[in-house]
């Protein structure tokens, strides 16, 4: 038997097929007995929507090619947009949207992506392969993609290789209503109303792509080009500074200590997380993959500790803490670059349930949170898109997200015991009012778990369940076999105060349940 197959497990059957096999021999042979307990009265923070949000940089096929096919395109398309993709996630329900970039953002300049499509000019993208866009999606483009999907756009502004004017005609140009020279250009180029941008990053990656810098060099510039970056319109901007590669303390301490005394702290500080894979997407052992899960357990600390750093700077927590680039990174085929562009890689059932643990990881935090954005949304990293051609594929990563949904604006509520170690089971609770959600990633790959979940001081009135799962732990959705990892409906039961549900090995499962 193949160490990558569980025992006597069969994915893809219909609830009711689930409940006659963990009812006989299924996985349930093999199943461990667990107890937690929620507490709806403990609070652990709100869990804001922009927790769940994403990415999309000029990189590989994530805009050409993946989000964007051409006005002209026999892909079906809205206005240039790729038809299905708007579709799937505009039902996925994108909080806020980052673009240009990544390093792309540092050596973009925004006036190359406005006016008639076809006077655009040709530039090479120096950081991904360096080939040649035309540009035929930018500010508007984009802008009217957040709106087709119901996404907050935040724009990422360049700093390395810009100026703070560039960076404050960009504001003046989105953002302020009209009479100004650069806001009657925007109405020129067919947006009139001004697009009322909220979110502005002050470049990425400042330690890395986006110039290289120390942590007291970027702090200068920070407090240079936002000296320069005034309120246009009715919007306050929610300025993002850069912060750390993974829990770098150094850079953070460096740069809050660069800020002390200044008026106008940050709004957003943020931190980029990758959780990296030490084969190719599709061949990991299970070692593999309990080491990347083993990741989720340093992104917790980090989170933890990169807010306490913070806040020794800023007692009040008025600068709020963001993950701004995170996922699955796993290792490169070549080939697949070659024929789907650069960072594309294929959304296993394993990605699936990773991206599932860091879901959790942000709902436990929640008070510590401001923002998370996944890398990214289409053909590269832990995407929840993949393309070719007029084919649009959903990943289990996309799935992930979407059982995760239920929590979006809930209170994030304590649950016993911890759920600390992300090699066991890893679950988030909220609730709002009788309404309780929880999700439940058993990241064991040959171990179902019976679990009973009391609910403190309340009664349970009804309970439902969707899972993902998989028997395999490299099994993914093809552009052959789009459907061959989807959520499913499987038994939960209430009674008093608790719920039972038997949980499948390697597998994301949501609890929806009334309280009495």
């Amino acid at each position: 038997m193949s160490p990558i197959t569980r025992r006597g497990f069969v994915a893809g059957g219909s609830a009711a097929l689930f409940s006659a096999i963990t009812a006989r021999k299924g996985f349930s042979a093999g199943a461990t007995e667990q107890k937690i307990q929620v507490s709806p009265n403990d609070s652990l923070g709100t869990i804001h929507p922009e927790l769940h949000g994403h990415f999309a940089e000029h990189l590989g096929s994530c805009i050409y090619g993946g989000l964007w096919v051409g006005l002209h395109s026999p892909i079906p398309n809205i206005r240039g947009h790729r038809k299905l993709a708007v579709e799937y996630l505009k039902a996925l329900g994108v909080p806020v949207l980052r673009w240009p970039g990544g390093c792309f953002a540092d050596d973009y300049h925004w006036r190359d992506g406005i006016g008639e499509p076809d006077k655009r000019p040709k530039r090479v993208n120096i950081h991904w392969g360096g080939y040649t866009e035309d540009n035929s999606f930018g500010t508007h483009e984009f802008v009217d993609l957040c709106r087709l999907i119901g996404a907050q756009p935040y724009f990422a502004g360049n700093v390395g290789s810009g100026s703070p004017r560039e960076l404050r005609d960009w504001m003046e140009y989105c953002n302020y209503p009209s009479g100004s020279s650069l806001s009657d250009e925007r109405a020129r180029n067919g947006s009139p109303e001004p697009f009322r941008i909220k979110y502005w990053g002050v470049g990425n990656e400042l330690w890395g792509c986006g110039g290289n810098m120390t942590p007291s060099e970027y702090c200068d510039y920070y407090r240079q080009f936002t000296t320069f970056l005034p309120r246009f319109g009715d919007i306050p901007p929610f300025f993002i500074a850069c912060g750390p590669s993974k829990d770098n303390a150094d850079w953070t301490n460096q740069f809050f200590a660069g800020m002390k005394g200044r008026r106008r702290q940050p709004d957003g500080y943020t931190m980029h997380f990758y959780s990296n894979g030490r084969a190719p997407a599709t061949r990991f052992t299970i070692e593999d993959m309990n080491s990347q899960f083993a990741s989720f357990r340093q992104l917790d600390t980090a989170i933890l500790h990169q807010r306490g750093l913070i806040d020794a700077f800023d007692p009040q927590g008025k600068v709020g803490l963001m993950v701004d680039e995170w996922g699955v990174w796993d290792r490169m085929v070549p080939e697949e670059e070659r024929q789907r562009g650069r960072l594309w890689q294929q959304i296993p059932i394993r990605a699936g349930v990773a991206t599932a643990l860091g879901l959790n990881v942000f709902h436990r935090n929640a008070s510590k949170l401001v923002m998370c954005n996944i890398a990214q949304m289409v053909n590269v990293l832990d995407s929840m898109l993949l393309t070719e051609g007029d084919k649009c594929v959903r990943t289990p990563s996309y799935y992930a997200f979407e059982l995760a949904k239920p929590h979006r604006g809930k209170t994030s509520i304590k649950t016993e015991p911890a759920q600390e170690d992300p090699l066991e089971l890893s679950v988030s609770a909220s609730i709002d009012g009788n309404s309780l959600a929880l999700t439940l990633v058993n990241p064991k790959h040959e171990e179902g778990i019976k679990l009973q979940c009391s609910v403190a001081g309340k009664t349970v009135a009804s309970a439902k369940a969707r899972s993902l799962y998989h028997s395999d732990i490299n099994a993914c959705n093809t552009f052959e076999s789009p459907d061959a990892i989807v959520p499913k409906n499987v038994p939960a039961t209430a009674h008093g105060a608790e719920i039972t549900i038997e949980l499948p090995p390697l597998s994301v499962t949501t609890i929806e349940a009334t309280l009495g």
